[in-house]
């Protein structure tokens, strides 16, 4: 990172060095951040009784990521040049519109699953805009020695939404309906916004000059193809994007037509994979610095991918499945604190903008190849296939029978795909090693 103008930036700045703005930041936006979680939950339960299909739901984040990865280049450059506070505002303000719009087709008995798409890409985009602007704001309110301390903080904060999002969606959906869901989501927005709009204070680096937008977006290409370290990193990270979205278009198609399953143990089984980051969000927080996190990303994405996709395919138990989720998940914080210590100490402060975008496009462009091609392996290769096959006893006895023995499938052949990843581009990622200055 460029510390002279980190430094220039704390030094204008007197409460930056305590974690007052960080604290404020993050508690309220953890708040939002679940009140969102809900909805997306809610809405997937509800287009689930509607169609029973996993492509159909999956269809909800691919379009949500569709303009992210689309559009994420030029929202980098766009936040580097504009205030900080103000972008996290108006695209919060705009989120909370779409989900007010949802609230309304809902409440007249008009909504239709184009709706939700529809406003699925609109909020989508804004959260491009939003994100390369909030971890510009992060490292700027935060000091350098504090950055695994904060990431910690944020894994925690994601992995209590994972464990108390299902549990509190799938009750207030089944019990209350929709609509309460989405009023308890724009009670949170609320809070979040306040909060940042007048007990916050963002400082700004000095803006860029005279540049256009394209100029400046290369820039955060250049950058990356300069620093193969973190490339590599970027592009193993797609991978396993890859198959962990396949896996999530797969989880509802496994375990609620399940007949040990349902909606109630999917609230379950998905909450299991927040309580295990919460643990790995704890955990992290108390290991020391160490000594090589290029090592600590690839080994812990090898025990993730290589253990539950297979223990998942072979189990008919909801306490087998909850262990998978356990196994799964419990490192991933682990691998997501490392790897931001890793980008935000090495890319200077005033490139992380376009930079992060960048590392948005390409790392996160395959999360809705995933997502579609996971609910399309399902719904039209593997349970046709398994429903043709199902007088073959070893098919039957590895995946079981009936609707959800194709989803089991797919986890098979996600725990071998994910496997040969970590093996195959983790003999190039040994080629490294990061050393922080």
């Amino acid at each position: 990172m460029n510390s002279d103008i980190q430094n220039d930036i704390h030094s204008r700045n007197p409460r930056s060095p305590g974690l007052r703005d960080f604290y404020i930041l993050w508690s309220t936006q953890s708040v939002s951040q679940l009140g969102s979680s809900l909805t997306a939950f809610a809405l997937t339960l509800w287009l689930y009784d509607r169609t029973g299909s996993a492509l159909s739901t999956a269809g909800l984040t691919i379009c949500t990521y569709a303009p992210y990865v689309l559009m994420s280049i030029f929202a980098g450059a766009l936040t580097d040049r504009w205030n900080k506070k103000k972008t996290m505002l108006a695209c919060d303000m705009v989120a909370a519109l779409c989900t007010l719009g949802i609230f309304f087709l809902y409440r007249t008995d008009t909504l239709a699953i184009w709706h939700l798409y529809a406003i699925n890409v609109f909020s989508g985009l804004m959260n491009t805009i939003q994100q390369p602007a909030s971890e510009v704001a992060l490292t700027l309110i935060v000091p350098k020695e504090r950055y695994q301390t904060v990431s910690g903080l944020k894994n925690l904060s994601r992995s209590l939404i994972s464990v108390c999002n299902p549990l509190i969606a799938a009750a207030l959906y089944t019990f209350a309906g929709l609509d309460i869901v989405i009023a308890v989501d724009l009670v949170s927005f609320a809070i979040a916004f306040i909060a940042l709009a007048f007990l916050i204070r963002i400082p700004e680096q000095p803006a860029g000059g005279g540049e256009s937008t394209l100029k400046m977006a290369k820039e955060g290409l250049v950058f990356l193809k300069k620093t193969p370290m973190i490339l590599t990193l970027i592009l193993f990270m797609s991978g396993v994007n890859l198959i962990s979205s396949a896996f999530n278009a797969t989880l509802p198609g496994y375990v609620i037509p399940n007949p040990k399953g349902g909606n109630a143990v999917f609230g379950l089984i998905t909450s299991a994979s927040g309580v295990a980051m919460v643990v790995g969000s704890l955990l992290v927080s108390f290991l020391p610095k160490p000594k090589d996190r290029v090592r600590v990303v690839f080994v812990t994405m090898l025990i993730s991918l290589g253990s539950e996709n297979f223990i998942l395919a072979f189990s008919r138990e909801p306490v087998l499945w909850v262990l998978a989720q356990v196994i799964g998940w419990i490192l991933v914080p682990v691998m997501s604190t490392n790897l931001e210590v890793i980008l935000r100490s090495a890319v200077p402060v005033e490139l992380q903008g376009r930079v992060y975008a960048c590392r948005n496009s390409l790392q996160f462009f395959t999360i809705p190849i995933g997502l579609f091609l996971g609910g399309l392996m399902v719904d039209r290769v593997c349970e046709p296939l398994m429903a043709a096959r199902s007088d073959i006893r070893l098919l039957a006895t590895l995946f079981g029978t009936g609707k959800g023995s194709g989803a089991a499938l797919m986890m098979f052949i996600l725990g071998v795909i994910g496997t040969l990843l970590c093996l195959i581009t983790g003999s190039r990622l040994r080629r490294y090693h990061y050393t922080e200055m």
